[in-house]
């Protein structure tokens, strides 16, 4: 007998999408106006798609100078009529997770609608043995002007990348962002989007959407530890909105916490005195159904992050807020919200964002 079942054999869907026709397209690339390049704060120094500086003042640890290479949170935003779009790109390397689909480490996604109401379309299908693909992601039957947002992969780099149109479309400027300035999210692998299906699925891609804002990712997987040369860097990113710091999960103990966390803040306020602060602390995990240390364990951070921004705000810094982690699943069958008892999957990143969204208007509103 053969081995293994060929799926695409059967369903047509399951099969790489076309490759887009060169015929009548022209291409563009995405950091030429009027196309605008959001979640690289650095892009304009560097010119790579890169979420840290590639020469920072302070050398970073080896494990995020590495993950920055990683496009999480990057987008291409324009406003075409084109009836169709395509991408043509080149990874830095191809698909190899173990437990995150190819289509969320390494492909793009096309939204397109009005700003705060965009809508999903298409992700990019390839041979994921490969590191260069081009994918048609819409192919309509008439010209009709619309918003397209074009989600970067979240666990690759991205060494090229440029969007086909039609030849004579129109291409204008985005919607402008509701916010003047970006929010910046620190944290782990969960803030980074381990492990969405699909990019637009990354809880800060979600709330991007959501606000209408440019949202930097600055998830490292396994590596957002509080270091300081690391806000030090953060801190760069001025104007800033608001900074989310939601890495207690790659802490392994409050006592990291205790040693990190503070500085970390202190860093950030001395270089932003009046920009808004959020500490996020962890989600809840399937383990806690079964295990009392594990709960025990999260409580005990939960509380000491709370405190710690009690203790802030007595000493008068009203501009910090705290939020507990542990509502942001709901209470529900948040044991079905991750791949792997950590990572969450679409569902949980859709509760993730749609739990944290309100937090973050209030906070911005105050």
């Amino acid at each position: 007998m053969g081995g293994g079942i060929d799926a695409q054999q059967y369903d047509k869907e399951m099969r790489p999408t076309g490759v887009a026709d060169e015929d009548g397209l022209v291409w563009h690339e995405p950091d030429r106006e009027p196309m605008q390049l959001a979640g690289f704060w650095w892009y304009g120094r560097d010119r790579r798609y890169r979420r840290m500086p590639a020469q920072p003042a302070a050398p970073l640890p080896a494990a995020v100078d590495g993950l920055a290479n990683s496009t999480a949170g990057g987008q291409i935003r324009f406003r075409t009529d084109s009836a169709h779009v395509a991408v043509r790109v080149e990874l830095a390397g191809p698909a190899n997770m173990n437990h995150m689909p190819a289509t969320g480490q390494c492909g793009f996604d096309l939204y397109a609608g009005p700003s705060g109401q965009a809508r999903y379309c298409n992700t990019t299908k390839y041979d994921h043995s490969q590191t260069r693909f081009q994918v048609e992601l819409l192919n309509l039957p008439a010209p009709d002007l619309r918003d397209c947002t074009l989600y970067f992969p979240l666990y690759q780099g991205v060494r090229e990348v440029g969007v086909g149109l039609d030849a004579g479309a129109r291409l204008l400027p985005p919607a402008a962002w509701d916010l003047d300035a970006p929010i910046a999210v620190y944290g782990t692998s969960i803030t980074q989007g381990g492990c969405a299906a699909r990019p637009g699925m990354a809880y800060t891609n979600l709330l991007s959407r959501a606000l209408n804002a440019e949202v930097i990712n600055l998830g490292f997987s396994g590596s957002g530890r509080g270091e300081p040369e690391v806000a030090q860097v953060i801190a760069e990113i001025e104007p800033c909105a608001l900074f989310v710091l939601d890495y207690e999960a790659n802490c392994q103990g409050t006592e990291r916490l205790r040693e990190t966390l503070p500085e970390f803040i202190r860093i950030l306020r001395q270089a932003q005195a009046r920009t808004p602060i959020l500490v996020v602390s962890r989600i809840r995990t399937p383990s806690e159904l079964l295990n009392a240390e594990a709960v025990r364990g999260r409580e005990e951070r939960q509380a000491f992050q709370r405190g710690l921004v009690e203790e802030l705000r007595a000493g008068g810094d009203d501009q910090i807020h705290f939020c507990d982690g542990a509502t942001l699943l709901g209470d529900e069958d948040f044991e079905e919200c991750t791949v792997d008892g950590s990572h969450p999957t679409d569902l949980g990143f859709l509760r993730m964002a749609r739990n944290l969204e309100p937090v973050i208007r209030q906070v911005l509103d105050r």
